[in-house]
């Protein structure tokens, strides 16, 4: 199927017009393609530095990853442990329940009631 305009000029300019038109088209999408890949590879290179970390530069200190983070976390989870659960009197629990002792032998507290006494048995006379 031979479809022209019968004029020679006319037929050439709508040729490489076309072929300009589908090369822009490409190129564009091409370049958008590209410019999503760019970004996603910026993104993942910032996920990446920070989960393993960065090491020192020039006027920059060095920046621990989040394993190393996890880890020192623990260590301050344990230190703290350690002070909130008695243990026989290295823990702050242990020193406040010390405290408590001695204010409730200086300070009796007067709602709560001791137990009476038990009643003197008769004795056998």
């Amino acid at each position: 199927m031979d479809v022209s305009t019968g004029v020679p000029a006319v037929d050439t300019v709508l040729v490489w017009g076309g072929a300009i038109s589908l090369l822009i088209g490409v190129g564009t999408a091409a370049w958008r393609v590209g410019r999503g890949a760019l970004h996603l590879s910026r993104r993942t290179t910032q996920f990446f530095d920070d989960w393993y970390g960065e090491g020192a530069r020039p006027g920059v200190a060095a920046r621990p990853g989040v394993l190393e983070r996890m880890s020192q976390m623990e260590e301050r989870l344990a230190q703290v442990y350690h002070e909130v659960y008695p243990n026989g009197g290295d823990s702050l629990r242990d020193a406040v329940n010390q405290a408590n002792d001695r204010l409730a032998i200086l300070c009796p507290d007067p709602c709560v009631q001791e137990p009476p006494d038990p009643p003197d048995e008769p004795s056998d006379r």
